[in-house]
């Protein structure tokens, strides 16, 4: 069937489906796989929505997702508005600056150097859920632990001392949340700058056995980085860790809750690969990125029977992928025991896929059944159609989530 009119993106979800991708999606998938569609600013980039299709794109070099390029989608205005471009993460780079930036920090995210985390990350996981409890319900899941996690998680990565740990969390949560403005934004990253300025400098006159010391012993006194440069890394590894886990660790809580008999296999199983199971499937189920990835051609390409020219830009909605009939059976079904479940797109595919994903994988792993255990009660105290979920951010989620137990 052909497609002749041109969509706005992003795509608005049902009504009373929060969990699931935008209906619109399936139906393009279906029959326009690969179709113009008009964003905020008027660009018209190219919607692809078929799982072949997306895996061959994001791992196709002439598909770039440098953010200097002209011709790249910026699906939403708020990215923009709130100043997250003065972060230029690792993974809006392309070429031997990327790879070069990637090698630098890939031994330090080996699912075995990563695993190895795991005694540390319990530690910040019971210590969040003591706090919990002994100030007792009702409580906002969000704020008490979905979000401090990550921050203190990243902290712990890069060798943050323990009393530092508070700043470092109240300027990471500025730096994502949906009320603060440019200017909150910019002073945030100030500061964090700052701290991080100053802490790199401590580490350069006592390493210890983290990330950050690692990088100055091995790349800024070598000349590889310079200081401003380190402090850059860092700033982004902290902003690239932290919205997504968040969102991910509140909405996969919710969507447990209501599906009660696979919360109970997370919550009792003492087998560590079905918990693991059950994470690849939140993570292909939910796809938070819900304005999918950004890439531009630089030369003309062909995908899926239509040429996609050099300095178009082409738009992958991950969601649809995670969600495509051809790969994952039934796939709008929540399965904790989908065998498949691990091919999903949620970290991407192909040179910029997630260089966190072992990080967030163990982090969730360890967050679902630690809480489940701990509050076997636990449940929402408001209906899902007075949970503010964030249709209006780039990473979907809810903005929080009143539980008791």
């Amino acid at each position: 069937m052909p497609h002749t009119t041109i969509d706005d993106f992003p795509f608005e979800r049902a009504p009373g489906c929060p969990f699931d991708p935008p209906p619109r999606l399936a139906a393009l998938r279906a029959h326009a796989p690969l179709v113009r569609v008009r964003l905020w600013d008027g660009g018209t980039p190219w919607l692809v929505t078929r799982y072949a299709d997306q895996r061959a794109v994001l791992s196709d070099p002439r598909f770039s997702a440098d953010s200097s390029r002209p011709g790249l989608p910026a699906p939403t205005e708020g990215f923009a508005a709130q100043g997250r471009q003065e972060v230029r993460a690792l993974s809006m780079q392309d070429g031997p600056e990327h790879a070069r930036q990637r090698r630098m920090l890939i031994g330090h995210f080996t699912v075995r150097r990563i695993n190895a985390m795991a005694p540390r990350l319990v530690r910040i996981i019971d210590g969040l859920l003591d706090r919990m409890e002994a100030a007792g319900p009702p409580a906002d899941l969000v704020a008490a632990f979905a979000l401090p996690l990550p921050s203190m998680v990243v902290g712990e990565l890069l060798g943050v001392p323990e009393g530092d740990q508070p700043l470092f969390q109240r300027v990471s949560a500025t730096m994502i949340s949906r009320d603060s403005t440019a200017r909150d934004f910019t002073a945030a990253c100030g500061e964090l700058g700052d701290y991080l300025s100053e802490l790199i400098r401590r580490k350069d006159d006592d390493p210890g056995d983290d990330l950050l010391s690692s990088l100055v012993v091995t790349r800024m006194r070598t000349g590889q980085l310079t200081p401003e440069l380190l402090v850059e890394t860092a700033i982004t590894l902290l902003v690239a860790g932290h919205e997504t886990t968040t969102n991910q660790l509140a909405l996969g809580t919710l969507v447990l809750l209501r599906h009660p008999e696979q919360l109970a296999v997370v919550r009792d199983s003492d087998d560590p690969a079905r918990v693991a199971s059950a994470v690849e499937e939140l993570l292909r189920h939910l796809s938070i990125t819900q304005t999918g990835l950004a890439r531009v051609a630089t030369e003309d390409v062909e995908i899926g029977g239509r040429l996609v020219r050099a300095g178009e830009g082409v738009i992958v909605p991950n969601a649809s992928g995670n969600h495509d009939p051809a790969v994952f059976h039934d796939p709008d079904r929540l399965d904790i025991a989908r065998p498949d479940a691990r091919g999903h797109l949620a970290f991407g595919h192909g040179p910029h896929q997630c260089l966190g994903q072992a990080l967030a994988r163990l982090e969730l792993q360890l967050a679902h059944p630690a809480l489940l255990r701990r509050f076997p009660a636990l449940r929402t105290t408001v209906a899902d159609e007075d949970i503010a979920f964030k249709h209006d951010m780039i990473a979907y989620g809810v903005h929080e989530l009143p539980v008791a137990w």
